[in-house]
């Protein structure tokens, strides 16, 4: 049989990937090293080499998206519909399973699938059933906490309490939704794997069935699975399907959400004589971007290894930029996209990748100011985020009490027991009556119109916001933003109501508020004419806001956080924010296992960069609210010298070890430092004992930056310190 079609124009790994043996194999495909071509086209052979049929075979991903992309490579490289076969995402396969068994699944026949939102207002019925406040129990929370529970197979008569009230209470919200699903007739998403995982399992003859159908199991971006689904994909492998999987382990950049990098490391332990297969020539990148990201991604303990290599020529250095502060950082990026446009690219090929949303703002308003279009990928600008629009509705309305649209949004954000047919009251009196919201309020309370407990909340908001007006009133603009955000409880709103990396995102968020009014530059002569500080800051974020981004498929460049970045490529990458407690992220750390997703991600960073990548620091940056002093990630101090050109000269190069700064194998003096020198050892009342690892500054402003045995790395101002030497 001719099989050139399907192998001439793969690699040798490739080649023996498509063509290995029906036993357990792991492909480690590196980044860009066409993972994707290796699974349409082992597929294909096991259909018309094999001479397998269609319905035999049994292939898993993560989105839609790349199902359906599979299914038509498939097709189109066999020249023939392949209708019976089942490619499609855990979730799909799982429903198709439990429409075919409902009644096995204990379903009705026309069970319906709700989605998250769907889903959160149920949680909010069956808490207000139980007695429960919103303010104590946010359903957000208890949502969260059941998808969680399900993702690592648990039911609540599963859930061991450890005399732990908050833990019970949940249990019991679970326990309760679990009921109104039932009576409903409906599924969540994650109950969807749970439940067809627990159909085969309690169906000894269906699972036979199934195993004995699907010979051929095959798995994408193995690294991402979760606990529950690595256990349906062994229930349905048994001793008779040996899964075909595809991953690599140092993308692995999701255990935030529940993605076990476990399961990739054991999967030979788990599967025995498992066939691994390396895939680590690189279709995307030059030399040097391949040389840093393997350098760095070595620093990682455990890894399965691979050596990423490209025949495309070394290509061009990495460029270092380290800028005085986040706006040169912005200024610098924004005039390399519009050089390497006027050099006669696109803007499209451009990508500013950072590692928190919040870091989106400076550079947007470069990009704006520059008139360079972008798009934030997959998010939303900062001046349109629901967090940034609560906290300037409360400013707003502190300055004008007759500002509708700021009142409607806030009166019950956060949640104060003022419920919609309150507000519906207020919005017809101000109706009828020709007032504005907050007239027809204050009207209504003076006719004694509402309830107690209504009457009590309306009073309570009314109070908050004079109070806020005459609080924030003379103080510098910064500290008028961080006092209304501090006074209306938005962080403690949206830490309850979403748990985890979004909660704590939005918080990051409405802190680099506080830190885009400290920027704010007041010019009288423009369009703020008039106006005070914080009506013209008021103004200037409407005006960004409203000048919406730039279509999906224009011609613009991309902002993006890193794990947005995961699957895609550019010519031109720009890798900004490289600082110790920014990225790495602080508290990543404290534990060897969030230092090496940290560094998995910045490894997938580099990698999405084809041609040109720049990496870029500041030494002063003003972030969360707080300003920070930089010191350069230990990601950058991983990249060979050779490979990088600076654009600035940058700081001599300390070593690390897990937990930080080892002692410099060299020590000398500093002007300006008392005496000190980097490598000594000193003791801080505070902080305890540790030693010096760099210095900056000079006369009062000289610092110092101590490595202290207990609490960590910190900068310090000498003039204030009092540091004893040892």
């Amino acid at each position: 049989m001719d099989v050139s079609h399907l192998l001439d124009d793969l690699n040798k790994p490739q080649r023996e990937a498509v063509s290995a043996a029906t036993t357990p194999t792991l492909v480690l495909a590196g980044a860009g090293s066409g993972k994707t071509r290796v699974l349409v086209h082992r597929i294909a052979w096991l259909i018309q080499v094999e001479q397998f049929s269609p319905f035999s075979i049994l292939a898993v991903t993560f989105t839609n998206k790349a199902a359906a992309e599979m299914r038509a490579r498939i097709e189109q490289l066999l020249g023939t519909p392949m209708g019976g076969m089942w490619v499609g995402t855990f979730h799909s396969l799982s429903h198709r399973l439990l429409r075919r068994h409902w009644q096995e699944a204990g379903l009705p026949q026309l069970f319906q699938i709700i989605d998250s939102d769907d889903q959160l207002r149920l949680v909010k019925r069956v808490s207000r059933n139980l007695g429960l406040e919103e303010a104590n129990w946010p359903a957000r929370q208890s949502q969260w906490f059941i998808n969680a529970r399900k993702d690592n197979g648990e039911r609540p008569e599963h859930i061991e309490d450890k005399g732990d009230p908050q833990t019970s209470q949940l249990r019991a919200i679970y326990e309760a939704y679990e009921a109104a699903c039932k009576q409903a007739g409906v599924v969540d998403f994650a109950e969807l794997l749970l439940r067809s995982l627990e159909l085969l399992r309690d169906n000894p003859e269906l699972l036979a069935q199934y195993r004995q159908r699907f010979r051929h199991l095959l798995v994408d971006e193995f690294q991402d699975t979760n606990t529950l689904q690595y256990g349906w994909l062994r229930l349905i492998a048994g001793d008779t399907t040996p899964p075909f999987a595809v991953g690599d382990d140092d993308q692995s950049i999701y255990g935030w959400r529940g993605a076990k990098i476990e399961n990739i490391q054991n999967f030979s332990k788990d599967f025995h004589s498992t066939n691994i297969i390396r895939l680590e020539q690189n279709y995307r990148s030059s030399g040097n971007i391949l040389e840093a990201a393997n350098a760095l991604i070595d620093n990682n303990q455990g890894r399965l290894g691979k050596n990423l290599w490209t025949d495309s020529g070394q290509g061009e250095l990495i460029h270092l930029y380290a800028a005085h502060d986040e706006n040169d950082e912005a200024r610098y990026v924004t005039s390399r996209i519009r050089q390497w446009v006027e050099q006669g690219n696109n803007h499209q090929e451009c990508a500013i990748l950072y590692r928190s949303n919040a870091q989106s703002r400076v550079f947007e308003s470069q990009l704006i100011e520059a008139g360079i279009p972008y798009r934030v990928y997959g998010g939303q600008r900062f001046f349109e985020r629901a967090e940034i629009k609560d906290a300037l509705a409360y400013l707003r309305l502190s300055a004008n009490r007759h500002d509708d649209p700021s009142f409607d949004r806030v009166i019950n954000q956060p949640p104060r027991g003022i419920g919609d047919k309150t507000v519906s009251v207020i919005r017809d009196h101000a109706r009828d009556s020709g007032t504005s919201l907050w007239q027809a309020a204050t009207a209504l309370l003076e006719m004694n119109h509402f309830t107690a407990r209504a009457s009590n909340a309306i009073t309570g908001f009314t109070q908050l916001i004079a109070d806020i007006s005459i609080d924030i009133s003379g103080l510098p603009l910064e500290e008028q933003v961080d006092k209304t955000i501090r006074a209306s409880q938005l962080k403690q709103h949206y830490l309850h109501k979403e748990k985890g990396d979004k909660g704590e995102a939005r918080v990051e968020n409405l802190n680099e508020l506080v830190s885009a009014a400290q920027g704010f530059i007041y010019k009288p002569e423009d369009e703020h004419a008039n106006m005070d500080f914080l009506s013209a800051f008021l103004s200037h974020a409407s005006l960004e806001a409203g000048d919406s981004q730039t279509k999906a498929g224009n011609d613009c460049a991309q902002l993006m956080t890193l794990h947005s970045a995961k699957g895609l490529e550019f010519p031109l990458v720009f890798l900004v924010g490289l600082e110790e407690g920014l990225f790495p992220s602080q508290q990543s750390s404290e534990e060897l296992n969030r230092m090496e997703e940290e560094r998995r991600l910045c490894y997938v960073g580099i990698t999405r960069a084809e041609k040109q990548l720049v990496i870029s620091y500041a030494e002063q940056r003003r972030l969360y609210g707080t300003t920070h002093y930089g010191v350069p990630s230990r990601f950058i101090h991983e990249i060979p010298d050779r490979l990088v050109e600076p654009v600035r000269p940058k700081p001599s190069r300390p070593s690390w070890s897990a937990s930080g700064y080892n002692t410099p194998t060299t020590s000398h003096i500093k002007q300006d430092t008392g005496g000190l020198s980097i490598g000594q050892s000193v003791s801080h009342k505070k902080f305890g004992n540790g030693i010096i690892t760099d210095t900056e500054g000079s006369g009062s402003h000289a610092r110092v930056q101590v490595n202290f045995e207990d609490a960590g790395s910190k900068w310090l101002v000498l003039t204030y310190a009092n540091l004893s030497p040892l």
